[in-house]
């Protein structure tokens, strides 16, 4: 039974996956680091950190380097946050939302970015959640398990009553190996080995999800 619906924030609720490049690519280029779109694919769904690593592709900075350099995407980032409204949720996403909260199920965002509740908050969002987890609430970022667990905690329902909505093959890890079934949105290519595949979540079931949503999922 899917007592909890646990999303994604990036390509899920929202699309900020140009502005997190944008922002990259302005501290790369100042920094003098090969980064493009390619590159860029590998960064969708993980930690500030992990995102930095593998721009730097091996170059070693010290704490203090690593700390100032994320700082400055984050700076970047969020002078372009300012712009996003309402209008930047991805579509159908608000109604699922709604309806979600009338069917009692509850719902949480578990996000890898330390900037997720502003997002939702600029997106006028926070009111149709139960809980917020972000970059802030575990050490271990996708694809381990931790923010998903955490989650589930936060909105007090067992691991496997949950359904995660990810668009991002580290999120799907991570949701599997917390014992959760995932919806995945996007290409196959990405997400294909989600429970279910939607090109987009303009086509999202919800009915067909939760019909064919296998009872008590035990982790694995």
């Amino acid at each position: 039974m899917c007592k909890a619906f646990i999303f994604d924030l990036d390509g899920v609720i929202t699309d900020t996956a140009e502005l997190h490049f944008q922002a990259w690519l302005r501290m790369a280029n100042e920094e003098g680091y090969y980064f493009d779109r390619k590159i860029n694919e590998q960064l969708r769904g993980v930690s500030r950190r992990t995102s930095l690593s593998i721009i730097l592709a091996g170059t070693k900075l010290s704490e203090i380097q690593t700390t100032v350099l994320m700082a400055r995407k984050n700076k970047y980032y969020l002078e372009q946050l300012e712009s996003l409204s309402e209008k930047d949720i991805l579509p159908g996403i608000r109604s699922l939302l709604l309806e979600l909260n009338a069917r009692g199920i509850k719902v949480a965002v578990a996000s890898a970015s330390k900037n997720a509740r502003y997002v939702l908050y600029q997106l006028g969002l926070i009111p149709l959640f139960d809980a917020i987890c972000d970059g802030w609430s575990v050490v271990r970022s996708k694809p381990e398990p931790d923010i998903f667990i955490y989650a589930a905690g936060q909105l007090r329902v067992n691991t496997c009553d949950c359904i995660v909505m990810e668009d991002a093959e580290a999120g799907i890890h991570a949701a599997r190996a917390a014992g959760m079934q995932v919806v995945g949105i996007g290409p196959s290519a990405r997400v294909g080995q989600a429970d279910w595949h939607f090109n987009d979540t303009a086509t999202f079931d919800l009915t067909t999800v939760l019909e064919n949503a296998e009872p008590n999922m035990m982790p694995g």
